[in-house]
């Protein structure tokens, strides 16, 4: 039975970055901006992490930093299959003070803010301040995320490994070279090659190790 070639980690965590959709919900009224907490983040990211076979843990450390404290937030991902991460860390700093909360709730608020900035780092979240916040600027389109050097190393793999040739791939998909291919295209191909035993060659081709 053919062994079942597994994604890497990059290419799984470049997958989570590619789909996760954490739109900007929350909104303060004082500062009138829109804005994502921790939750909002963690949420849009549990589906993806299920699909890709990987999980996330995040913990938090108390450092000193001269004479004031901050909260290092780190968030690991890891793969299941091969146990391997990738980490991402960032700091807040405590206030000395803020109104009407205690100082449990200031390194609460601290940490859920850390991590935060430790997911954005870790997944590649874009937070700047959204368009009704600097004026209502229109963002321009962007079309589909193409593939990475490193999904591209894997699909020559799984092509080599099923013999099958670069031209089938680039006439199913419609484009002109592999680095064409979409995210989207790049999930389907590897959804069919799950599917795809290892090439076997016809037993006339192998040779005779007597002769």
């Amino acid at each position: 039975m053919a062994e079942k070639k597994t994604v890497g980690i990059q290419t799984k965590l470049l997958m989570v970055q590619a789909d996760l959709k954490a739109p900007k919900n929350q909104f303060n009224k004082f500062g009138n901006y829109h804005y994502r907490n921790c939750e909002d983040i963690l949420e849009a990211a549990k589906p993806l992490l299920q699909s890709v076979g990987a999980n996330l843990r995040l913990t938090d450390d108390v450092v000193q930093i001269g004479e004031r404290f901050y909260i290092k937030a780190t968030a690991v991902f890891t793969d299941i299959e091969s146990g391997e991460t990738i980490e991402n860390s960032a700091l807040a700093r405590e206030s000395a003070q803020k109104k009407g909360m205690d100082e449990s709730q200031i390194t609460g608020a601290t940490s859920s803010y850390a991590r935060k900035y430790a997911l954005n780092g870790l997944f590649c979240i874009d937070d700047v301040k959204d368009a009704d916040h600097d004026g209502g600027a229109q963002k321009p389109p962007q079309g589909p995320q193409k593939v990475s050097k490193d999904m591209i190393n894997t699909i020559n793999a799984e092509l080599k490994r099923t013999n099958i040739a670069t031209g089938i791939i680039l006439e199913t998909y419609k484009v002109k070279k592999l680095a064409d291919l979409t995210i989207e295209q790049f999930k389907n191909f590897m959804g069919r090659m799950e599917k795809t035993p290892d090439y076997m060659p016809p037993k006339e081709d192998i040779p005779d190790p007597k002769e």
